[in-house]
């Protein structure tokens, strides 16, 4: 098998090092890029876990220049890009009457330009190459709006309609593009969560139980796979029956 290069942003949280760990753990032949802004303690256990087959790359999601300069590095390094994860995320939960207007701008940089700049950093490599994957992390937010997340719910909603928009303009290139909406998922969100709180949540999911990290990254690895080439501009919830 030849070597598959995999960016993944938002690689020093939880569900992004669950990502990475399932492609490192998945074939030898695969190369990691982790994409980190600020944090970046998690992601380098994993590059000094797996020093000859991941690399941290530093890379400002909401910027198109760093997107370019990362992307330029990768090839640089493997002459190609097979799989993008666009998994970078933030929230700034406000009720929109008293949401400040810089707090809008910067969930919508974070959560849906990112995947704008992103896709169209590697487009081009992806279509030199005639084969590529990208999947997009969007939330069930996207689907089922919370009240006080109107710029989170905005922006995945955003992901979810560019993902579908994307995959019908690649699709006979050989490139696919999905987007994944998780519900509940153990991760640091979850963790700062007080009991109270933490029980109200667990009574909205039907199966009773948070997500792992480990499972979204399942979903992310099938989607990356050469058994999932006929399916493009899907959106998958992965949310324990909530919706």
């Amino acid at each position: 098998m030849s070597l598959r290069t995999i960016l993944i942003t938002g690689a020093n949280g939880g569900l992004g090092l669950a990502i990475a760990r399932a492609f490192l753990a998945e074939s030898p032949d695969n190369f990691v890029w982790l994409g980190i802004n600020n944090s970046r303690a998690n992601a380098e256990k994993i590059a000094t876990e797996f020093p000859n087959r991941s690399r941290l790359i530093t890379l400002d999601v909401t910027s198109p220049e760093a997107w370019k300069t990362a992307v330029a590095e990768i090839l640089a390094a493997h002459g190609r890009i097979d799989v993008l994860v666009n998994n970078a995320g933030r929230h700034e939960d406000a009720l929109l009457g008293q949401m400040d207007p810089q707090s809008w701008s910067r969930v919508l940089a974070v959560n849906l330009d990112s995947v704008f700049h992103g896709c169209q950093a590697v487009l081009p490599a992806m279509i030199s190459q005639r084969s590529g994957r990208i999947i997009n992390i969007a939330s069930l937010s996207a689907l089922l709006a919370p009240p006080g997340q109107t710029n989170y719910a905005a922006a995945k909603a955003g992901v979810v309609a560019l993902t579908e928009s994307l995959a019908k303009e690649v699709a006979r290139i050989g490139i696919t593009v999905n987007a994944l909406c998780p519900g509940y998922i153990e991760t640091e969100a979850i963790a700062g969560q007080d009991p109270e709180t933490r029980q109200r949540t667990l009574a909205q999911i039907p199966m009773r139980r948070f997500g792992r990290p480990a499972e979204v990254a399942a979903a992310v690895q099938f989607l990356a796979c050469a058994g999932a080439a006929y399916i493009t501009g899907s959106t998958l919830k992965i949310d324990g029956g909530i919706f």
